[in-house]
């Protein structure tokens, strides 16, 4: 374009001092104005194309920001953890509402599973699978083999059955010395704390760390006071367990649980030597935890937290396994 407007302008010149002809000069006329409109028809589509790419984005916008507002109402009313299309997509600035649909790689599967106290089978052919990512609860009255449960997908009792698998340990075909190395996978909670009573809040979860090959001491000391701070107790890691509440002494333990950060949390009625306000504070802590993409299986029968804090449920009743689907 600035090539043919050169051309012109100079013919111009040569016209008005008559080397050119009047011919030669309406054609380098004719010339520049064929690109001059060349040039603005460019133009024009480059603008229609903006345009149109703009009119996209913003209905790309509305329908992310509609999208939104239907995941913060499931939110509200399901109080689980929902990913939008949106967070795979960091250049958007739009907030997020926490993660619905989860992982569907299971982290636990159970199938057609028999389940014995002692001698006696108290669970017959269950099946069921949990998927990373997810908040299960593990529901039923004492004695119908929500502890028997647990203790089979921590290699406590042996599996019966066609297929069970948790963290990508076979259960079936688990020898002793990799029960071990499955646990350090697994956060493990208990409701009455197994607390060292003679060592301090820190020594416990050192001690832990050393267990399981924490060598360099700057290391385990960051790692400890890092969980700890997770819980709210980094400024009580001198105190011994005596000293703390038994709301605190549980929050150790879920410490405890964190500091090889486990693809799995596993609690056993974690809050049944607690209050109510208690429970509710440890309850939280367990959804922060899986808001951060840990998944997390909880036996209780608290059914008041249930109700604060609904999320999918697996029911024992009648030797079967009901699941509420949430």
């Amino acid at each position: 374009m600035e090539a043919a407007y050169q051309i012109f302008s100079i013919g111009s010149n040569l016209y008005e001092k008559k080397v050119f002809s009047n011919a030669e000069y309406q054609h380098a006329k004719n010339t520049y104005l064929s690109h001059l409109q060349s040039y603005e028809n460019a133009k024009l589509s480059i603008y229609n194309q903006n345009m149109s790419i703009l009119q996209s984005e913003q209905t790309i916008f509305d329908l992310e920001q509609q999208q939104n507002e239907q995941l913060n109402q499931l939110e509200i009313a399901h109080g689980c953890q929902i990913i939008s299309s949106s967070k795979l997509f960091p250049t958007k600035t739009i907030s997020l509402p926490p993660k619905l649909i989860f992982d569907m790689e299971p982290i636990i599967t159970l199938k057609n599973i028999d389940i014995y106290q002692k001698k006696l089978m108290i669970l017959h052919q269950i099946s069921l699978n949990i998927n990373k990512g997810e908040f299960v609860y593990l529901i039923g009255k004492t004695g119908t083999g929500k502890s028997s449960i647990l203790k089979l997908l921590l290699a406590d009792e042996k599996a019966h059955g066609e297929q069970a698998e948790i963290v990508g340990f076979d259960l079936k075909k688990i020898k002793t010395k990799q029960i071990p190395y499955l646990r350090r996978r697994i956060g493990i909670i208990f409701q009455d704390y197994q607390l060292l009573s003679e060592k301090t809040v820190f020594e416990n979860l050192d001690n832990a760390l050393k267990a399981i090959g924490w060598k360099l001491k700057n290391e385990r000391y960051e790692r400890v006071m890092k969980t700890l701070d997770m819980v709210g107790l980094s400024t009580k890691h001198f105190k011994y367990p005596h000293q703390l509440s038994g709301g605190e002494q549980q929050r150790v333990c879920i410490a405890r649980a964190l500091l090889n950060d486990p693809e799995l949390i596993i609690a056993d009625e974690p809050t049944g030597n607690l209050d109510p306000i208690t429970s509710e504070e440890i309850f939280q802590i367990f959804h922060h935890i899986n808001k951060k993409g840990t998944t997390v299986l909880i036996a209780t029968h608290d059914f008041m937290m249930i109700d604060k804090f609904p999320s999918r449920s697996l029911l024992i009743e009648d030797g079967k396994i009901i699941d509420s689907g949430l």
